[in-house]
């Protein structure tokens, strides 16, 4: 009984904020009175452009459906004339769990706000990539976890976006479950799923990131899972966010088979490793602290920035830190 309460308060939490309306500051809003200003003298396209649609065709990544035309925001990035330089270093955004590429809904506006940003600060549409992995569901969100096939497609999307630009380098910039998906993506190596058994990504692609930015992660694990007892495949001790347990004041105990593989060695997910928190973040609790750790922190990390006070919480932490995402992608900076 009281594993299925929790699991309800937790579905209750994400509805009521994907409710909200966002509140963006002041510090936000001079973000976006910069960016209105430069988009209108900048072209970019919602939807993965017709240039690299083709490329993805003609070089076996069709297969993977970045394109996302099922959904309204699916996907963005390419090349719009074919003639298009590169001249900033590609970004690859990672959505969280039930959000999606770009919205317009609070909880599930993806990368709008960063997108709309890095444009402002001389980004093309050619450099800016990104795709929704998962039904961008909320009420499916219970169901996610980091399964073979989402390790796979983003993997394969890192490098599909490498290739089709030429860049020697990628920036990866990740939120809350992408966080964690992105880690082992660029880890590479193997892994246990229920749905397909062992797998294999590959060798890392820690020479083929640059700036690698973790957003509201759960690297430890999240206490609310420990609350249902890892009753929910996102919250399972498999490939879950299932943070263990103590006994007699020792462990944990039971972490995640897949949170002890990417904690287990550091300093792979790029060259510049950052991360950007809250500790009054609403989804993760209890202070981003799991076991007298910050969960949000990326072992090894260079650098972080941390919020302590609202309007900070799990979502306005990735929508309204435009500025210190471009920073430390740009400039290795934190602002």
């Amino acid at each position: 009984m009281k594993k299925g309460i929790c699991i309800i308060n937790l579905l209750l939490i994400l509805i009521v904020f994907l409710g909200c309306e966002k509140d963006d500051g002041e510090f936000s809003s001079q973000n976006q009175s910069a960016t209105a200003q430069f988009k209108s003298s900048v072209t970019v396209e919602d939807g993965i452009t017709s240039d690299f649609q083709s490329w993805l065709q003609s070089n076996g990544y069709g297969s993977y459906d970045f394109l996302r035309n099922d959904l309204e925001g699916g996907s963005f990035g390419g090349k719009i004339n074919m003639t298009d330089q590169i001249i900033n270093q590609p970004v690859i955004f990672i959505h969280g769990n039930s959000d999606k590429a770009l919205g317009d809904v609070f909880g599930q506006s993806g990368w709008t706000d960063s997108r709309d940003y890095f444009v402002s600060q001389g980004y093309s549409n050619a450099e800016l990539y990104g795709f929704t992995w998962g039904p961008a569901d909320v009420y499916q969100a219970g169901s996610q976890y980091h399964s073979y096939a989402y390790l796979s497609q983003i993997r394969a999307f890192i490098q599909a976006v490498k290739a089709y630009t030429g860049a020697s380098k990628v920036d990866i910039i990740g939120h809350s479950m992408g966080v964690t998906l992105g880690r082992k993506a660029v880890k590479g190596g193997g892994g246990y799923d229920a749905a397909i058994g062992n797998y294999n990504l590959g060798n890392a692609l820690t020479s083929s990131v640059d700036t690698f930015v973790g957003i509201a992660g759960a690297n430890q694990g999240l206490v609310s899972c420990y609350q249902v007892n890892g009753g929910t495949l996102t919250c399972d001790n498999e490939n879950g966010l299932y943070p263990g347990y103590l006994w007699w004041g020792f462990g944990p105990y039971g972490v995640s088979d897949y949170l002890v593989d990417i904690n287990s060695t550091t300093n792979y997910e790029g060259d510049y490793i950052y991360s950007i928190w809250s500790s009054v973040d609403e989804i993760i609790g209890y202070g981003n602290l799991v076991y007298g750790q910050y969960t949000s922190r990326i072992p090894g990390q260079d650098g972080e920035k941390k919020y302590s006070s609202i309007p900070y919480g799990h979502f306005n932490v990735k929508d309204m830190t435009e500025a210190v995402q471009y920073q430390m992608v740009k400039n290795h900076y934190i602002p």
